[in-house]
């Protein structure tokens, strides 16, 4: 193995997860410091972040390494923003089982 593999084994695990529904894509997928929910939907994207540990707030961000637009406390609220970029009701939103727990 070179230092390029093992470098790519260590940014992201190989605990991620994906759900589709009404069109849209959700992949959860976890990296040496960070949780990631992103979603895609008719060429619109949205992320909610937290870091590891599942303490810090979540970070609502327009990619999975965009900048962050707004931090919120719920997961609920995160996923209201995420749905709002995307122009679909909240609950329309799959969340994959690996996410579900994501939130102060």
């Amino acid at each position: 193995m070179t230092d390029a593999d093992a470098s790519d084994e260590s940014d992201t695990t190989d605990h991620a997860d994906t759900a589709e529904s009404d069109g849209i894509t959700a992949r959860y997928r976890e990296t040496d410091g960070e949780r990631v929910l992103s979603f895609e939907f008719e060429g619109r994207t949205a992320a909610v972040a937290q870091n590891v540990e599942g303490y810090a707030m979540l970070k609502v961000r327009p990619t999975p390494d965009g900048d962050e637009l707004e931090r919120y406390y719920g997961f609920d609220m995160a996923l209201d923003h995420a749905a709002e970029l995307l122009g679909v009701a909240v609950d329309d939103l799959p969340v994959p089982d690996a996410a579900a727990d994501m939130g102060m």
